[in-house]
């Protein structure tokens, strides 16, 4: 598949038994007759909003598995939205079939360490989306406590705002913001222990949930991937300076680098960097699961 810029979408594959439903930066959405949701994760790759030309191989499978792996070992925590992984030959192991959910329309981020668009706010005033904190912190710096710091969702090609508890109460309700806010510490609680014991720190991460048919709140989207989440490496954890992390740096980077305006379609990824982005996805799997994609 091709990439895609701000303004425009890459054209989904056929698939049959399922009618497209719309395109995303990295995901394509069919339904059936059932009204049952098939979810791919294409290769494709975003960064500062853009959907870069160039592709990473095996990176829809690697989050899509990845998932897989976070929903099972969090179901006790919150339901989740797969109903199976028995998805058609041409999208195996890039797709899972879920069930459809009303959105709840806030991106619900924990962050347990300080970096990206917290560390910003932070300088500006000593605290992110409203909770406050102490002075003295750095880039990669653990925070006191864990925190809830909702966004605003955006459109492709527009940025998540970041907002503040009662802003997020405003949009969702208190009752469920209160409930969204407990489950996303919850689960971050769980991930990150879980993470640390695979010698990864999760810094912080982006859960979605929604309501099933019966109305209760579930969890949905992707869970816990290196396009969600930030993964570090806790062994050369050294807060004030530039963390190794299992992501899309190598491609931020570059693009950093490359004197690209970000007002105009991004340039191609070269292959260094392709093959250095990919190598990431495959050891954040390879460390997580303990098995080799």
């Amino acid at each position: 598949m091709s990439g895609f810029g701000a303004a425009g979408a890459p054209s989904a594959p056929t698939i049959a038994g399922w009618q497209h439903l719309r395109t995303g930066k990295v995901r394509d959405l069919y339904t059936n007759d059932l009204d049952e949701i098939l979810l791919v994760a294409s290769d494709r790759i975003s960064a500062f909003d853009w959907v870069l030309p160039t592709t990473i191989p095996n990176k829809g499978a690697i989050l899509t598995q990845l998932s897989l792996f976070w929903f099972e070992l969090l179901e006790d925590i919150v339901p989740n939205h797969i109903i199976s992984d028995d998805v058609p030959v041409q999208v195996i192991d890039r797709a899972v079939i879920v069930k459809p959910l009303d959105m709840f329309e806030i991106e619900c981020v924990a962050r347990g360490y300080l970096t990206g668009s917290g560390l910003s706010e932070y300088k500006d005033n000593k605290a992110v989306c409203g909770n406050s904190l102490p002075s003295g912190l750095v880039d990669g710096s653990q925070l006191p406590d864990n925190i809830f710091t909702p966004a605003t969702k955006a459109e492709i090609g527009d940025h998540d705002i970041n907002v503040d508890f009662e802003s997020a109460a405003k949009i969702v309700g208190t009752d469920e913001a209160v409930q969204l806010r407990d489950l996303t510490l919850s689960l971050y609680e769980t991930a990150a222990d879980f993470a640390r014991s695979r010698g990864i720190i999760l810094a912080d991460t982006k859960f979605e949930f929604g309501r099933d048919s019966k109305g209760a709140i579930t969890l949905g989207d992707e869970v816990l991937t290196p396009d969600s989440s930030r993964f570090w490496d806790a062994s050369t954890w050294n807060p004030g300076s530039v963390q190794t992390s299992f992501d899309k740096q190598f491609t931020r980077d570059f693009l950093t680098q490359s004197g690209w305006d970000k007002k105009s379609p991004p340039p191609e990824l070269p292959a260094e960097i392709v093959e250095k982005t990919a190598a990431r996805y495959e050891e954040a799997y390879l460390r997580i699961t303990g098995m080799k994609f």
